[in-house]
């Protein structure tokens, strides 16, 4: 079987191609703007045309698109996240319309949850951010496509290779450049916001089963951690795996979208039926595999899957 991943140098791409690769049977290729990319594809920029003929070239069995931008101002949003889906499903139609096409979505974009109910994939969107409406549209452009496609709809990554971006990445930085030091102090905003970690490794294994799966799937599925961690717990959980002697203070003031979005939990129910699908990582787990990326050796290999 011939997969297909998109954004392979990315963060969850990376771990994506690992697990399958992994796999018997699977041959994975590479599909990026990188160098190291086996099949040329920029999908912020390439006309559908163009990526049609590398699809065509490439001709795989399932295409999972990990691309996807996070930060930035709204135009490099809408064309990473709402562009590239749209052109991406055009060119499958053209090259490769019996290919699976597993989409990785976000939980950013069913916007703000109520405490202590679990969000469901019928749940309204309301997204709150840029961010959100543009994952959003590049789902409603997949699930209208007419091909056999997926959405993962995935919560707050974690786990090793985090990027700074995002805040379990960011916490590991402050805390590895603090050191021992029992006079460091970490100073952040609101930590009161409520979040759903899924460790990246436990993201991967749901996209490959995603991708490997023989019958059609569901349009969207939540892939999360199933529960709703104060973020504050993350934070000295991570502070205290890493043996931080120093004081963390909240000053308030954290970013708009906790402020809006002050809970988050996906229901993850339709996953276990449909993919036999769980998260298999601890968040304890998760936070150990980051901090030992975060502090191992430059050039020593990733911590794996633990599971096919």
């Amino acid at each position: 079987m011939r997969i297909l991943v998109l954004g392979l140098t990315g963060y969850l791409g990376g771990h994506v191609a690992d697990h399958l690769r992994a796999l018997p049977g699977v041959r994975v290729l590479g599909g990026g703007r990188s160098a190291a990319a086996e099949v040329g594809i920029d999908l912020a920029t390439d006309r559908t045309d163009q990526l049609a003929k590398a699809l065509a070239s490439a001709a795989p069995d399932a295409v999972v698109n990990c691309a996807g931008a996070t930060g930035g101002d709204a135009v490099t949003l809408a064309e990473v996240n709402s562009r590239g889906p749209a052109v991406l499903c055009a060119a499958l139609r053209d090259a490769a319309p019996t290919a699976r096409l597993v989409h990785l979505g976000s939980a950013a974009e069913y916007g703000p949850g109520t405490r202590d109910v679990d969000v469901a994939e019928s749940a309204a969107t309301r997204p709150v951010t840029p961010y959100g409406a543009t994952k959003l549209a590049g789902t409603v452009t997949v699930t209208a496509s007419g091909l056999d496609t997926v959405v993962l709809r995935v919560g707050n990554p974690v786990g090793p290779g985090a990027p700074p971006a995002g805040l379990p990445g960011r916490i590991a930085g402050l805390l590895r450049e603090a050191g021992g030091d029992p006079d460091a102090v970490i100073r952040l905003g609101d930590l009161s916001a409520h979040r759903d970690f899924v460790d990246a490794r436990d993201v991967a294994r749901a996209a490959a089963r995603a991708a490997t799966a023989p019958a059609p799937l569901p349009r969207v599925l939540n892939i999360g951690g199933g529960q709703a961690v104060p973020v504050r717990d993350l934070v000295r959980a991570l502070a205290r795996i890493a043996g931080f002697r120093g004081r963390i203070e909240e000053k308030g003031g954290g970013s708009v979208r906790s402020g809006d979005v002050s809970w988050q939990c996906s229901d993850i129910t339709s996953a276990a039926d449909a993919l036999d699908w769980r998260p298999s990582y601890s968040l304890d787990e998760s936070l150990s595999a980051l901090w030992a990326a975060v502090t191992e050796p430059a050039g020593q290999e990733r911590e794996g899957d633990r599971t096919p």
